[in-house]
């Protein structure tokens, strides 16, 4: 077996230049905090090849395809019993890592861009174990999650995301990188948990705010909270849910609750 076919349905695009693979491993910066790092994805291994040259990182994959998890087999010998052929989106993680007593670790990788929004709704569940994010993803995504209050990209998950997370934008990547090559560039970005171990506000309520607030952005938040029953004025009321951190989204959860 030389290579792994990719396949459409799976939304894999294979990253073919090693430099750029290197200089994404290299992001992930472990500060004592977490030794396991899990890649998603990780196709033929170009990503692979660089995370288990690290040291200080005890690397882990999943893949859902069976044939990149024989071709990953094959070639990486030193991932034996560490290779998980399962979909990312339905895994125990931390009982897969084996990760004890509060253990952290860290996720990696060239996400699927078809399922990349659901990646991070999964690491937000998964946020206490969770220390350090390093991927890439389509740049459009990637700098909707980046960008902060007032930008138009700004959306859920910049939100959702900022709340937890000190997130940065890190480099693009062009389409002919990749093989096949994608529609769209491709951007890379970086989040590593902040000190928010938990929000000063019922959680799940917040997550129900931000949603309801952008789902009808281009309207002050007065109309686009009506379906959650506000009955008060209040300075944040008159503004756009784009234009709102997410420390004013904890102050209007504590308001409406």
């Amino acid at each position: 077996m030389n290579k792994v076919r990719a396949k459409k349905h799976l939304g894999q695009h294979f990253l073919k230049e090693e430099g750029i693979a290197k200089k994404i491993v290299d992001l992930l910066q472990p500060d004592g905090k977490y030794v396991k790092a899990l890649e998603i994805g990780p196709g033929m291994g170009v990503l692979t090849q660089f995370l288990l040259k690290r040291e200080d990182v005890n690397a882990y994959v999943v893949e859902l395809d069976s044939e990149s998890v024989e071709y990953l087999n094959e070639h990486y010998p030193e991932l034996k019993g560490k290779v998980f052929s399962e979909d990312f989106l339905q895994m125990w993680t931390s009982k897969k890592l084996e990760l004890e007593n509060n253990e952290k670790m860290a996720i990696i990788g060239n996400f699927p861009y078809n399922i990349s929004s659901q990646i991070f709704f999964k690491v937000l569940q998964d946020k206490d174990q969770v220390e350090e994010v390093v991927c890439m993803l389509q740049k459009e995504v990637a700098k909707r999650i980046a960008s902060g209050p007032g930008n138009k990209d700004y959306g859920i998950l910049s939100v959702l995301l900022q709340a937890y997370y000190d997130i940065s934008y890190a480099f693009s990547v062009p389409p002919g990188c990749f093989n096949p090559p994608p529609k769209v560039d491709s951007g890379v970005i970086r989040l590593v948990r902040n000190e928010n171990k938990e929000l000063a506000c019922d959680e799940k309520k917040f997550f129900t705010v931000v949603k309801t607030g952008f789902n009808q952005r281009r309207k002050k938040l007065s109309n686009a909270l009506k379906p959650l029953g506000i009955d008060f004025e209040h300075p944040l009321l008159d503004k756009r849910a784009e234009q709102l951190t997410y420390q004013d989204f904890v102050t209007l959860t504590n308001l409406i609750s």
